[in-house]
């Protein structure tokens, strides 16, 4: 179990197994930034030479440790890059990567650029996310390594504005920890009726006194009896039923009611429209979507943001079997809306759409749906920037609070010509998919549109940034991110505050 503290000593005094200290590349040689003035201070004329000697350049993500013969109170200095100027995203970074470097440690003091709320809640994020391992199959699980104390040295450490930016960003970071959590797990242990009982699992376990959660959890027989046969259609052949769950908090003093959509394919081999071989395991975060507005509506009320949130999960399996969906097969939507099938890879968008006209019928304020929806956006923006698509100024909006919280998404457009695909069907209401190579992100966001009801709404597509499949980079480690959720939260509270 790791301590958190804030302090505003200095670094140099500091008594710990190490000390961390951010360097800038700007300018003709590497400096120590903000934050480790004392520690500059204390090795004077013998710094400049000791960057030099270790080839230390400032460059975003290096890490360079060294023995500190006394020169500080601390055995170890850590400098880590920050590249040409502070910044929160850069500072987020660098705490990752820091944590990665000293995960032996049993004390840390943390003296990178802290002198602001914002600086503050990013190293307490980045060095908590940079520091994430995900260890619950290995036999070694019960050796997980991180410092029991951790320590944030800031001069502002005093001022109610930082403190409570310390205590948020834990909450935050445990959210993203929580998705990241699920998204990790293995699909034979996270099928959907088991993903709904680690939901409701976390609700229960949330301490008391804590702002109240409501969970309720739909069956394959209640789902039925609604028609949703989006979400069923997509489960059928399945041995695992599907499952929608449904969080509500709504404290009093909320002015505002945001919905929150998430896909949860807790595995999706693409149904009879089979997906290849190859990478077919990392399917297991097809329901990071679902794992990323749950966490976030858990963080929301843990902060006691003063915003009622409505938050539907649609969980499913998407496999192969003789009770399978066929392309070409109608299926009808919760609320009436027709849909001809012709790829059942393209299964997000029905569990989505039952979701949203659910939602929609709680007459939010604003839809947000969360989703790892599809490949043609991951080839538009890469493996790390999400696409966000609606209603101009929700979309304004979600990237503004995308901006606090420090991850990147991308506005992205529904062109007209989408309207015309997406009712191309000859036979139904709406054309589940279409063979066109072209936009076919922009085509799942106007189908999804369909199901909005006209209420402003955006579409958070989390393809590409949701897994990492290669090495960590900065806080964000290996396989499950958690993106989103950080972002969701930041635009609940710019509603809640509008």
């Amino acid at each position: 179990m790791t301590t958190w503290t804030l302090r505003s000593a200095s670094p140099a005094k500091t008594r710990c197994d190490a000390v961390v200290v951010g360097v800038l590349s700007g300018g003709a040689r590497p400096r120590l930034a903000p934050g480790g003035d004392d520690v500059a201070e204390a090795y004077g004329r013998k710094l400049a030479p000791l960057l030099a000697t270790l080839s230390v350049t400032g460059k975003a993500g290096e890490v360079v440790k060294v023995p500190t013969s006394k020169t500080i109170a601390s055995p170890v200095l850590v400098l880590v890059g920050l590249g040409p100027e502070v910044t929160p995203a850069g500072v987020r970074r660098a705490a990752g990567a820091a944590a990665r470097a000293v995960s032996n440690a049993a004390s840390v003091a943390i003296a990178l650029p802290a002198d602001s709320a914002s600086l503050v809640r990013a190293v307490t994020e980045g060095w908590t996310l940079g520091g994430y391992t995900f260890t619950t199959y290995k036999k070694s699980a019960g050796e997980k390594k991180s410092p029991g104390e951790l320590v944030v040295l800031s001069p502002a450490a005093r001022k109610k504005d930082v403190v409570a930016a310390f205590a948020e960003a834990q909450v935050l970071a445990g959210a993203v920890a929580l998705t990241r959590d699920w998204v990790n797990t293995p699909p034979n242990d996270l099928r959907p009726p088991s993903f709904a009982d680690a939901v409701v699992a976390a609700v229960k376990a949330r301490p008391r006194g804590a702002a109240k959660v409501t969970v309720k959890v739909l069956d394959e027989t209640e789902l039925a009896e609604l028609g949703c046969g989006g979400i069923l259609s997509v489960g059928q052949a399945s041995d695992a039923p599907p499952r929608l769950v449904q969080l509500t908090y709504a404290p009093k003093d909320a002015t505002q009611h945001l919905a929150l959509v998430g896909k949860g394919i807790t595995f999706d081999t693409g149904g009879l429209s089979i997906k290849p071989a190859a990478n077919m395991h990392e399917m297991k975060s097809d329901m990071a979507g679902a794992a990323a507005v749950i966490a976030a509506t858990l963080a929301i009320a843990d902060l006691g943001l003063p915003v009622q949130v409505t938050t539907y999960a649609a969980m499913a399996e998407n496999m192969l079997g003789g009770a399978a969906t066929r392309p070409g097969d109608i299926v009808t939507m919760y609320g009436g809306t027709t849909v001809e099938i012709l790829n059942t890879d393209a299964e997000g968008r029905m569990v989505l759409g039952d979701a949203l006209v659910l939602a929609t019928e709680q007459e939010p304020d604003v839809i947000l749906d969360v989703a790892t929806l599809t490949g043609h956006m991951v080839v538009a923006l890469g493996d790390r920037v999400g696409g966000v698509l609606g209603d101009q100024t929700v979309v304004d909006a979600v990237l503004t609070a995308a901006a606090v919280a420090g991850e990147d998404h991308w506005p992205m457009p529904i062109p007209e010509a989408m309207d015309e695909r997406i009712h191309s069907s000859k036979i139904a209401d709406l054309a589940q998919h279409d063979w066109i190579r072209w936009g076919g992100g922009l085509y799942a966001a106007a189908f999804l549109r369909e199901f909005t009801a006209g209420l402003p709404w955006a579409h958070l597509d989390i393809a590409g940034p949701a897994y990492t499949s290669g090495g960590p980079n900065g806080h964000v480690t290996s396989g499950g991110t958690g993106f989103g959720v950080t972002t969701l939260v930041e635009y609940a509270r710019s509603l809640a505050s509008s």
